[in-house]
Order: C-alpha cells, then structure tokens, then sequence
C-alpha cells in the first residue's frame, strides 16, 4: 500500500509539474533569468557545449569563476583568459565574463609588455571581444555598449598609457582605410555605387561594426566628428547603447559615455598627420562647441537627479570654449558663448561679473601658464600662435611677436614642470614647437570659407612663405596630412 501511495504521489507530482512548466518558463524568461533561445551562426563547440550540458553549465561555469579570480589574484593572466574564453562557451549571454575578459586583456596583460606594439596587440584584442563577440550573443545588453564605449574613451583615448599614442595611431591607421579623411561622405556611404565605396562600407559594417545610417544621426546630433580618433568610436558606442534602454538607470552611464568623449573632441578633436616626422598630433576642434553645449542641455533635462553633476561639468565646458575661442582669435563666438556663460551661470564661482571678455580670458592665460593639463596648454598655444600670426598679417608687428613670444613661453614652462615627472614626462610631452607653428601656419593657409584668401595671400608674403604653402596639391589630402611645404 505504501509504494502504491509514492508511486500515485510522484505521478500527480508528474503532472503538476506538467502543467506549471509552461507558466514557470514564461516567468523565468519574463524576468531575464534563463536564456532559451537557440543562438544561431555559433561555433560548433558552443553550440554542444550549450545544448548538451543543460543545467550543469551553470555549475561547470561557477568552478572556472572561482579558479580564474584564484589566477587573477596571483597575476597569471594568460590562463585566466583560457578559462574566461571556457566560461564564454558554457554561456554566451552571461555579459560579466565578457566584460571581466575583455578589461583583462586591454587592461592587465597589455602592461605586461614594454613594446608599445604588443601592448597594442590584446587593447585591439579586448575591444574585438567585445565588439566581435559579445555583442553577437548579447545585442541589447547596455553594459556591452558602455564597457566598448570606455575602452575607446579610457584605454585608447586617453593618456594613462605610455603606449597610448600608439593606439592613437594604429586606430587612425584602421579607420582611415574605410573613412578616408576622417569624414565620410554620407550620401556615397548611404548609397555606394563605385567598388571602393561598396568595399569600405562592408568593411565598416563587417569588420567594425558600424552602421553608417547610424554614424550619420550621431554625426548630425553631435558632430562634426573626426571619425578616426577613438572619441567619435566611445561616442557611436555610447550612442547605440542609449537605443537600447529605456531606464534613466542605464542611461545616466551611457550619457557620460558621450558627454566625456565630446569634450575630449572638443579639447583635441582635430587629427594632423605630419609628413615630415610620420606622427600625429592632435588640436582642439572648436566648430563643436554648439553641439557640445546642447548635449549637455539635453542630458541636464533628461536626467534631474543628476542634473546638479551635469550642470557643473556644463559650467567648466563653457568657461573652456569661451576661453578657447578667444585664444584662437574667434572673438566673435567667443562673445557669444561669454554672454551666455553670464546669463546661465551668473552666481557661480568662477564666472565674472563685471569683467569684460578680454580681462576674463587675460586673467585665464595667468592661470593656465601654470596648468599641467597636456591639452589646455596645446590649445593654449596653438591659439596665441594663430593671433600672433594674423596681428603679422595685419602689419601689427609689434602685438603680433608679443602673442608668438608669450605662446613660447608657455611651451616652455610647460616643458619644464613637467620634466620632473619622469613617469609622466613622455606621454604628456607637447608636440614639437616647430611642428605647432607649422600645423598652425597650415591652418591659417589652407583654402577656407572662414577665412580671407587677401589675408593668406598677405600672411605667406610677410613670412616668406612658399605662394602654395596651404594649397592642396592634386592628389594630395592636405587639409589632414599636413603641409606640403616646409614652413620657415
């Protein structure tokens, strides 16, 4: 009698479970907790390894967890991205490893080298996990877009690295082979119709990942961006992740994923190659202030409990351009922005009153000769070297040697507090000072809608420049890679 009993208990057990199964399934995946889609194109180890474990992956994975914290912590990285690269395979949709791989390729075993190429080598590795990877399995995980879009704003953009010019170059290198220029014709990327246009789109979108429909609205909403620095890659990024998300929660990161890399754009968002030494050197990109500005307006509106944060970096944005736009002798913006600076920011400290624009930007220069911010001093100087040059052309000789001595000046202060800082010395070390003054003169040169040809015609006559110097050659993409001519 008693088996009869169990043997009826386990079969209305059967049963129950039977007809619970479906509503526990739906609930399960209603609430992210099991993953019962098929994943399609995947490799056939993944595809066993997810279909013929079952359950015990969750278990084989949480052994291979423990083991690779155990490695971590004794510095044995490479076996730990072994058993990560195991941890992807038992489940795919599990983000964290992907995230925890990646970090621990661009991050940990990158600085394990001294060569700047192999260091090169696994930050590229760790953003194609991600990128390549990740998000194959995990197309609508935020976390996905945000940890991408730090690698390009942090580990590439950024100059914690020593070998961060590297990466620099090597991305620009990578980019400017599908957007040549850095500034890609839309309505060719839209429609191609020649096969080199048809080749670089589907290299875009194969290899990187980018969606060039996408890439315009990005463009147009906070551009223009110059595509091959790693700011307007953490921008798309951030951007697409912000698609993906309702919840002020997971957009309050993802917003600062685009609000850091633009002012980064805006400090050094011009890309110069330089044909004589082969480098590139970086310049502040003040045609985005505009859209800077209302980025920071609109994540102020967007998000009110973080407004008060959002509102402070807006406030030191501001005082920035305004000083920028003065130094590069954009008077007229920068009375604009000044004006508005006063208007939006009257009680704050830091922002005049009764000052004029002129005393407000004097009484910055006497702060920032002591600055040690490798990107307010470049700008800095580029912007007294750019006036001195357009008082010389105004036969202002004496007003224009003061700018070009006091911008000298202040490259060499630079030069000096930071030569103290041998850890530091060599990634925040400015470009030579021949080469500022030449890229500088090039600016000035190059045929513009800004500026007056009479002006480049006057200011090559009074500093015996070559009558082409700044003239695009046939053939020759001068506006990015630099004078044709050396200046003197």
């Amino acid at each position: 009698m008693r088996k009869i009993i169990f043997i009826l208990v386990a079969i209305a057990a059967c049963v129950g479970g039977h007809f619970s199964q479906g509503l526990l399934n739906r609930e399960r995946e209603a609430l992210g907790l099991t993953r019962t889609a098929i994943i399609s194109n995947a490799p056939p180890v993944l595809a066993f390894t997810t279909v013929a474990l079952g359950s015990f992956r969750g278990l084989i994975a949480n052994a291979l967890w423990l083991r690779t914290t155990d490695l971590q912590e004794e510095g044995k990285y490479f076996e730990a991205v072994q058993l990560a690269d195991w941890i992807t395979k038992l489940q795919p949709h599990f983000t964290a490893v992907w995230v925890h791989q990646a970090w621990n390729m661009s991050y940990n075993i990158s600085v394990k080298f001294p060569d700047p190429e192999d260091r090169w080598h696994w930050v590229l590795r760790g953003i194609q996990l991600l990128r390549d990877e990740g998000m194959k399995y995990n197309p609508h995980e935020v976390l996905m877009y945000r940890e991408l879009g730090w690698h390009f704003q942090h580990k590439m953009g950024g100059y914690l690295d020593d070998a961060h010019i590297t990466y620099k170059r090597h991305w620009a290198e990578l980019m400017e082979s599908v957007i040549p220029g850095g500034h890609p014709n839309y309505e060719e990327y839209l429609a191609p119709k020649t096969p080199e246009t048809k080749a670089r789109v589907e290299r875009l979108v194969s290899e990187f990942k980018m969606v060039p429909a996408i890439m315009k609205q990005v463009d147009a909403e906070y551009g223009p961006l110059e595509w091959r620095l790693p700011e307007a890659s953490a921008i798309y990024w951030g951007f697409r992740g912000m698609q993906e998300t309702a919840t002020n929660v997971d957009k309050t990161p993802l917003r600062r994923e685009i609000f850091q890399p633009m002012l980064m754009a805006f400090q050094r968002g011009r890309l110069i190659t330089n044909n004589f030494t082969g480098g590139i050197e970086f310049g502040p990109n003040l045609d985005i202030v505009p859209r800077v500005n209302k980025a920071y307006e609109d994540m102020i509106r967007d998000d009110p409990s973080n407004a008060d944060h959002f509102r402070l970096a807006h406030r030191n944005f501001i005082k920035d351009a305004v000083y920028f736009l003065f130094a590069s002798n954009r008077e007229k913006d920068a009375k604009v922005w000044f004006e508005y600076m006063k208007n939006h920011f009257a009680n704050d400290p830091g922002v005049p009153r009764d000052k004029s624009l002129e005393q407000y930007c004097i009484d910055r220069v006497s702060e920032d000769v002591n600055e040690t911010n490798k990107d307010r001093v470049q700008a800095i100087v580029e912007g007294m070297l750019a006036g001195g040059y357009m008082k010389l052309a105004a036969d202002d000789e004496d007003g224009g040697i003061a700018s070009i001595r006091f911008a000298e000046k202040v490259y060499a202060n630079f030069s000096v507090r930071i030569a103290g800082f041998k850890s530091t010395k060599e990634r925040m070390a400015l470009s030579p000072l021949a080469d500022i003054k030449r890229d500088v003169l090039m600016s000035l040169c190059t045929p513009s809608e800004r500026i007056n040809p009479q002006f480049q015609a006057v200011l090559r006559t009074r500093l015996n420049l070559p009558s082409d110097f700044g003239i695009p050659k046939p053939g020759a993409t001068n506006s990015v890679t630099g004078p044709e001519a050396k200046s003197r």
